[in-house]
């Protein structure tokens, strides 16, 4: 169960919270008293490693003590001690029987039920925990809302257990109004809860938005533990809904969380390397293969001066002249692949130092001001910084998106294959994911569905480019604006999707550039001329789905961009 973890972790933090609070109260003065007036070293030794936190040595020594004394109260503290020390080391069941052991007096009786509702959390006996947390609650009347919380939220658990979502999500709720709103580490712990509480009961609508909620709270905060488990949450959530690309990319965070997602200079270390060895092992193979040619002449001039006879000459001559021809042909297909090839990659390399430059600067200008407004406590300042800089992270996360799937797609290994699938769900699917960044960049999202129709495509590849649309769609527009999504039929074989902005729109020679990539490479692209490795991408997969794409913009007014795929009825 995804709460396993945490739960350990909140009983016993909770419990040391509790107990290191009780030393500014009864129990550091009961302590005090009890060495001062018995003189005993035994007894002050273990109150001093109670106090000093060293429980090895404060079970062993309030063991004895208990032995040396029949004195109520003194067997009520050393009871205590001994069985909190127990419960450190998690010898729950001894704990349990020094719990036990403590008198029902009013001294004692909160700090007996709370220290057994642990136990009896920690040994799964929920039942048992939940009457000792609700005598707790009902009986205290100290406005400590450090320990209210950890009871609370104890309780939650125990009835996340007992699989009594509804009462488990009052608790957390409850836990959740008492804590600071300046308390991130506190809020992210209740949401996660509430969120599993959900999940548990399969109300994905209201658990996946609260992990996600936490994941981006996590990501504002150094924690390591939290950024691992929100990570984590939400590789687990999309693997369930059967996201696997976006599971796998939430699990490598989960795993290598610590290293930059934007390190560019190893990025660039790396690849060049890459293209280093590429192109070394093509220049190698094309020495060997001139090797071979050289050394087939002069065994050509061999055979023609060593020839007895013409017809004999003429053969070999032939021979040969036909394998040089294939050869050469070889080499030269070749050298046109390397060309390609390093052109490619020239161009993947130009896109990564150019386009993630500038996000990398905003970026960090975006830190700088969330810093500066966190330090003012300005929470609209830090809700538009956040926006602002989500908007740049999505938008740095489709480039190289983008250069991941260019990537496999030229070295076809990018899994294709085209089946019937409903039009609409696959369009839904994708504005849920873009509801973040439209929110904040301020956007309105229109829909209008005509009329749903079985299509015939690869549906990741198919949703590869209507990400690719709708983040140009947002990245040009001009402040406010709306996005029109239209779904339909064109005709018996044709249906169709547009979407339509209300942007700066695109010129007439760009657009002309633009539909005319539909047969062109990218080794003949010009990146100087405005055009990005994202519409390439789009034109060469929606091609591959035998569809069309095309674009109809005027300058100032925005742009309308028109996907046409084959229907699988016709």
């Amino acid at each position: 169960m995804k709460y396993s973890f945490s739960f350990f972790t909140i009983v016993v933090l909770s419990s040391i919270s509790f107990l290191s609070a009780q030393k500014k109260n009864y129990l550091t003065r009961k302590g005090d008293s009890i060495c001062d007036n018995s003189k005993n070293i035994v007894f002050c030794k273990a109150i001093d490693f109670y106090r000093s936190q060293q429980y090895d040595s404060c079970y062993a020594y309030s063991n004895r003590a208990l032995m040396m004394t029949n004195d109520k109260e003194e067997k009520d503290f050393f009871h205590c001690i001994h069985g909190y020390s127990a419960y450190t080391k998690g010898l729950y069941k001894k704990a349990l029987l020094s719990f036990n052991s403590i008198s029902n007096s009013d001294n004692y009786a909160l700090i007996k039920n709370y220290l057994l509702g642990n136990v009896h959390l920690s040994l799964k006996s929920y039942d048992k925990a939940v009457n000792n947390y609700k005598y707790w609650i009902a009986n205290n009347k100290d406005t400590n809302n450090v320990i209210k919380k950890a009871v609370l939220r104890n309780l939650g658990l125990s009835y996340i257990h007992l699989r009594d979502y509804e009462t488990a999500r009052d608790y957390f709720d409850k836990e959740l109004s008492l804590i600071n709103s300046n308390d991130t580490v506190a809020i992210i712990d209740a949401k996660t809860y509430l969120a599993n509480v959900y999940y548990n009961q399969y109300l994905d609508e209201d658990a996946i938005p609260l992990f996600k909620e936490v994941y981006e709270l996590s990501k504002s905060f150094n924690n390591v533990e939290l950024k691992h488990n929100a990570s984590l949450n939400m590789a687990v959530v999309e693997r369930n809904r059967k996201d696997y690309q976006q599971s796998v990319a939430y699990y490598r965070e989960h795993i290598k969380w610590k290293d930059s997602l934007f390190n560019r200079d190893k990025i660039w270390e790396l690849t060049e390397k890459d293209k280093q060895f590429a192109v070394a092992q093509k220049e190698s193979e094309i020495a060997i293969q001139d090797e071979k040619l050289k050394t087939q002449k002069v065994v050509q001039k061999a055979l023609i001066f060593g020839a007895s006879g013409l017809l004999i000459f003429l053969a070999f001559l032939g021979f040969f002249y036909k394998k040089l021809q294939k050869k050469n042909s070889l080499i030269t297909q070749q050298k046109e692949d390397l060309a390609i090839a390093n052109k490619t990659k020239n161009y993947l390399f130009s896109v990564v130092s150019h386009d993630l430059r500038s996000p990398m600067n905003t970026i960090k200008h975006q830190h700088l001001q969330l810093k500066k407004h966190i330090e003012n406590n300005n929470i609209e300042g830090i809700r538009e910084a956040n926006n602002s800089a989500i908007t740049v992270t999505e938008s740095t996360s489709h480039l190289l998106n983008n250069v991941l799937h260019w990537s496999l797609e030229q070295n076809n290994q990018m899994v294709f294959e085209q089946k019937e699938y409903p039009f609409k769900p696959i369009i839904e699917h994708v504005l849920y994911d873009y509801e973040n960044l439209i929110e904040a960049n301020d956007v309105e999202i229109k829909t209008n569905y005509l009329k749903n129709s079985l299509i015939k495509a690869d549906r990741e590849s198919l949703k590869i480019v209507l990400r690719n649309l709708l983040d140009n769609a947002v990245k040009y527009m001009n402040g406010k604006g709306a996005i029109t999504i239209e779904m339909g039929v064109d005709s018996e074989d044709f249906a169709y999707v547009s979407i339509q902005d209300t942007g700066i729109g695109i010129s007439k020679e760009k657009l002309e550039r633009i539909n005319s990539l539909k047969d062109v490479s990218i080794d003949k692209i010009n990146r100087s001329e405005g055009v990005g490795l994202g519409l390439i991408l789009c034109q060469t997969l929606v091609k591959k789905n035998q569809g069309v794409l095309s674009f109809d913009s005027e300058e100032g007014k925005g742009t309308k961009v028109t996907i046409q795929l084959p229907r699988s009825e016709a």
